[in-house]
């Protein structure tokens, strides 16, 4: 038996157009998994769709809203009568916004905490039911590890991925006792395209991270698919509460001594 095999689980990974998403989503399909995925729009959807099919993936594609209940809760009801009750979340659908704490409106602020924090809520409360009558399911949160620290210009960030930790383990405690694991996975820093800027041999940002990651490089996507795979297969069953870092190492090292 391969525990990590996920044959016949539909797997909802939500913003899952492009990037870490994309990413998670498409490694599951390999895994065996189908796949469903929303967005906020038609257009990125449809973008998602197409890259999927490149792919020779099968997905399945909704415009919703995280932040919207009623949303969210006609589309899991579509997805379970279309093609199943889904057996693997990932609370993946995010933003970010790097402005000083004293600058940003409190208007700012909510929306951060709205999608970030708000969204999975919304979106684990809608496909729990459904995973307690089955008696099994997987919820993964993208967590960061601005839930563990610190930095300037993230404060909504920081609070909202902080408490999607405590939401994760909520979760675990809450619905344990159904066979449901939640667990989060902390992505470092990764080569997207929003970080191909930064990235450039010699640019201020690229030299820190690389001299504050023992692993001396940034993260890929791929480096996050393995432990997504695993998080969702019956590896993981025992899993629960937990958020597993793949930082290259950041969190477990304080840095090089000055010369």
């Amino acid at each position: 038996m391969n525990q990590f095999d996920l044959t016949g689980k539909i797997a909802l990974v939500t913003g899952a157009s492009y990037g870490i998403g994309y990413a998670i989503a498409s490694g599951y399909a390999k895994a065996g998994a189908t796949i469903v995925f929303n967005d906020i729009n038609q257009a990125l959807v449809d973008k998602g769709l197409a890259a999927y099919a490149a792919e020779g993936i099968k997905a399945h594609g909704y415009v919703a809203d995280v932040t919207n209940e009623d949303q969210i809760n006609a589309m899991v009801a579509q997805i379970e009568k279309k093609i199943g009750v889904i057996d693997i979340l990932v609370n993946n659908a995010g933003i970010i916004k790097r402005i000083p704490m004293v600058e940003m409106t409190a208007a700012e602020f909510r929306q951060v905490i709205d999608i970030d924090l708000n969204g999975p809520f919304i979106v684990s409360k809608a496909v729990i039911p459904s995973m307690i009558k089955k008696g099994a399911g997987k919820i993964i949160n993208i967590c960061s590890m601005m839930s563990e620290l610190g930095r300037e210009t993230v404060s909504a960030y920081a609070a909202a991925k902080g408490g999607l930790k405590m939401l994760t383990r909520n979760i675990a405690s809450e619905y344990g006792g159904y066979n449901i694991q939640c667990n989060g996975l902390g992505p470092g820093y990764i080569e997207t395209p929003q970080t191909e800027p930064i990235r450039v041999p010699g640019h201020p940002f690229n030299e820190f991270i690389i001299a504050k990651t023992p692993a001396a490089r940034w993260g890929t996507t791929e480096d996050l698919v393995g432990p997504a795979v695993f998080l969702a297969s019956n590896a993981s069953d025992f899993v629960n509460g937990h958020v597993l870092y793949v930082d290259g190492g950041i969190l477990a090292y304080i840095g090089k001594q000055p010369e």
